[in-house]
Formats: structure tokens, C-alpha cells, sequence
């Protein structure tokens, strides 16, 4: 894949909340809690110790306690699963349908075999280097599946561009409500 090195600096410089500073409009977390205001830029990898399950209608998707979570500011983290913890015979790869994201790559994606209509996960085949562990990884939409991390459901970020998982352990306001294109 070429990629176009300045056009992927603006991208990455576009960004104005990095994490260093919560903005006034961010709600104070309370013991427990994470705000998404705290999460850096550029995203970081965090290893998650909870058990994180993924169902479609019943089926079993996933069933790991080996998931990574992308943390990136003002989004709830986005949960990535190893392949070989994933049933991929539910799925199938969406041929020709791909996107970019400034700091992981090109993303390949998934979708429900009998409903091949909406993307439901996707990769990186060949991430871009900061983020090789993702490699071998998929992540899952939670606005088409029933997600949950240590036993508890997750709600999905606002909006259908974005993937993250909200967890009763995080504030926000999360990037995708309305109103919050231009973060």
C-alpha cells in the first residue's frame, strides 16, 4: 500500500484535544470511573483483563479473555479480539469494502454471512507500524451485536462511523453525539 506520508501528518496534526488537558464540557469522572478526555492522542494499546463476549442473535462470536482495547481521546475504547478467538465461520469478508484510519492502516471488513448487508468487525491486515499488535485482531461494531465486557453489556458509541464500547466505568460526552463532528 503507498501511502502519502504528508497527507497522513495532517491527518494525525488535524487533532486539537490530545488528552493532556480535560476540556470544560467533560464530565468529572467519579471514583471508578475513566474519562475518554484522559485518553491520549495518538491512541494507545491497553491489554484488557476482562472476560469479553460477542453474540448475534445466540451464536457465540467471541469468547476471550486475550482482547486489546485501542484508548483514543474522547471515544470509549475500542475493542480488539485475536482471530483465533473469533468464530469466523458466522462471518465472511467483505470483498472491496475498505477505509483508512491515520494511525492504524487500511481496514478490511466483516460482516454476518446471512446478512452481508452491514459490516459488523473489521481488521488491519498490515497495520501501520505504532500499531503491528493489532495485527491478526478484529474489532466488532456493538451497534449490530450484543457485546459485553465482564459481564456487562456494552452500549455503542453514538453514531455509525464509530465503534467504541461504552462500559458503566466511563464518562464522557463520547465523539459521535450530535454536535460533535468537529472533535
Amino acid at each position: 500500500m503507498n501511502i502519502n506520508k504528508d497527507r497522513l501528518q495532517k491527518a494525525r496534526d488535524g487533532w486539537s484535544n490530545r488528552g493532556n488537558k480535560r476540556p470544560p464540557f467533560a464530565i468529572e469522572p467519579e471514583e471508578g470511573q475513566r474519562s475518554v478526555w484522559d485518553f491520549p492522542r495518538p491512541p494507545v494499546i491497553e491489554k484488557v483483563t476482562q472476560p469479553v463476549l460477542v453474540q448475534y442473535q445466540g451464536d457465540t462470536i467471541v469468547d476471550t479473555q486475550n482482547a486489546l482495547a485501542v484508548l483514543e481521546t474522547a471515544s470509549p475504547p475500542t475493542y480488539y479480539i485475536p482471530r483465533e478467538d473469533v468464530n469466523l465461520e458466522i462471518l465472511v469478508e467483505l470483498q472491496g469494502k475498505s477505509s483508512f484510519c491515520e494511525w492504524k492502516g487500511k481496514a478490511d471488513y466483516f460482516a454476518i454471512k446471512e446478512n452481508q448487508n452491514r459490516p459488523v468487525a473489521w481488521s488491519y491486515a498490515n497495520p501501520l507500524q505504532e500499531f503491528a499488535d493489532l495485527k491478526d485482531y478484529l474489532a466488532f461494531y456493538p451497534q449490530h451485536l450484543e457485546c459485553f465486557v465482564d459481564g456487562n453489556r456494552v452500549k455503542p458509541q453514538p453514531g455509525e462511523f464509530y465503534a467504541g464500547w461504552i462500559t458503566p466505568d466511563l464518562t464522557g460526552p463520547f465523539k459521535g453525539e450530535s454536535g460533535t463532528g468537529h472533535w
